[in-house]
């Protein structure tokens, strides 16, 4: 993904989960993990769970929908990002 590609409250994937974006900078964005038992922890701002920022570096691990559900995506991903899931 590009930054211009993330939206405010706009979930998308990693490969450590689900994140929702909570703010867009100049070259970063912040998000929220989506793995809370409490959705109530979803409230904000501000959060009462972390809140990660992810740079222009971090984008190309960014995805707007799950690829790592088969293995021709698992390919996909590991082309990527360089490295086997």
């Amino acid at each position: 993904m590009k930054i211009d590609d993330f939206q405010i409250s706009q979930e998308f994937y990693t490969n450590a989960g689900m994140r929702r974006c909570t703010d867009i900078g100049t070259r970063v964005i912040i998000a929220i993990a989506l793995n809370q038992v409490d959705v109530k922890n979803y409230n904000g701002p501000p959060y009462s769970i972390q809140e990660i920022v992810f740079d222009e570096y971090d984008f190309d691990g960014c995805f707007t929908q799950n690829i790592t559900n088969t293995r021709k995506d698992k390919k996909k991903l590991k082309r990527l990002l360089g490295f086997w899931v």
